[in-house]
């Protein structure tokens, strides 16, 4: 049997002809036909005020950090438990993140963490939706309101995942999607910003169009369009746009095959966790995700290490996730760390990643799980 890759990036079969029309449009730069589809299809799925692709979900962030006004000498609250665009984007608007402890039974942010790092300088919170499972989005937008505080919901692994019925992505007031062609749904990269006010909408699209009124333009609303604030070209090709665009069509589809797998794997795995070999993800109450990935944690790095080399050495992938941020070395001069690391570095040195994408084969599945069940035999 074949090696079994960690990732396969999700492809239908008509991607094909929608790039080709793209290019037999002779419209391939941004915003073309197939870039407004997917903006209105997010917007209407997701029930957003508005949605805009970006060429990721690193530049999404970007755009969400630069809308909330943030510059130097501001301070935002977020996990170290996420990838370094979460934070990057922060330190490129000259403001200082602020690292806190994560919960240990979803590795989102502690909300009970929050409170107790926000100082006068704080002015966002960037909430991380990790492994497309929510934060406790109540409590963090409560918080929010009484410090009037901007959020931003890094949900670039939450396309398609809820918290009590909204879309993540649509509570804070501007959410991240990325369309990696890591994510459940792909456009090689790609991104989408998530506009939950309507005032923030004219903004946006200025500051996507390098700094131009373009899209009023094109809307009729002026004359002429001309250089009116700062901004960068954040739009990616229609090329791209038109294979997200197929995937988007099948998005239950895709969907429903993912959760198929990360099902299997939990009943498979639980009778593990019930004879205390490792712990499976917690999926709390009001809570619905999207299965973008399946992990166990083992019991230190040490055992994580050899699970891993064990999985490899039987040809089945297997990859840890995130060093905390704080610990790393931009982290250490860009951000600080408030509090007591009691759960982000212990946590994250147990954890790895079993292979799951969309098309994974039932004899392949059934590899990964007999190959980590000997493991532990």
């Amino acid at each position: 049997m074949a090696k079994i890759p960690f990732n396969i990036p999700p492809f239908i079969g008509t991607e094909l002809d929608y790039v080709k029309q793209a290019i037999d449009a002779h419209k391939i730069c941004g915003d073309g036909q197939f870039t407004k589809k997917c903006n209105a299809w997010i917007q209407e799925r997701f029930g957003a005020t508005g949605a805009l692709l970006t060429t990721s979900g690193t530049t999404a962030l970007e755009m969400a950090t630069l809308l909330c006004g943030l510059e130097k000498g501001d301070e935002v609250i977020l996990p170290s438990f996420t990838f370094s665009s979460t934070a990057t984007s922060i330190v490129l608007t000259g403001a200082t993140p602020v690292f806190v402890d994560i919960r240990p039974d979803t590795m989102n942010i502690d909300e009970r963490k929050i409170e107790e790092a926000i100082t006068d300088k704080t002015k966002a919170i960037m909430a991380v939706h990790y492994a497309g499972v929510s934060c406790e989005m109540d409590t963090i937008m409560e918080i929010a309101r009484r410090h009037d505080l901007k959020v931003i919901e890094d949900a670039a692994q939450g396309v398609m995942s809820t918290y009590k019925g909204k879309a993540l992505g649509t509570i804070g007031d501007f959410g991240c999607y990325s369309f990696h062609e890591t994510k459940n749904y792909s456009m090689g990269e790609g991104g989408a910003l998530i506009l939950n006010h309507k005032e923030d909408i004219e903004p946006a699209e200025i500051l996507r169009e390098k700094g131009t009124d373009r899209a009023r333009f094109f809307r009729g609303q002026v004359d002429k369009y001309t250089w009116v604030e700062y901004g960068s070209s954040y739009l990616p090709s229609d090329m791209n746009a038109a294979y997200l665009w197929a995937q988007l069509q099948e998005a239950d589809r895709i969907n429903d095959n993912r959760l198929a797998t990360w099902h299997a794997y939990d009943d498979a795995f639980r009778p593990l966790e019930k004879e205390g070999r490792i712990v499976l993800p917690t999926i709390p109450d009001g809570c619905v995700h999207n299965a973008h990935m399946y992990y166990v944690k083992l019991r230190d790095l040490h055992e994580r290490t050899d699970f891993i080399n064990y999985l490899h050495s039987h040809d089945v992938g297997c990859v840890f996730h995130y060093v905390p941020l704080h610990s790393a070395p931009a982290g250490k001069r860009f951000g600080r760390f408030h509090g007591e690391d009691v759960y982000t570095t212990k946590e994250s040195d147990r954890l790895a990643r079993l292979p799951l994408y969309y098309g994974m084969t039932e004899e392949d599945r059934n590899k990964v799980i007999t190959t980590v069940l000997s493991y532990f035999d």
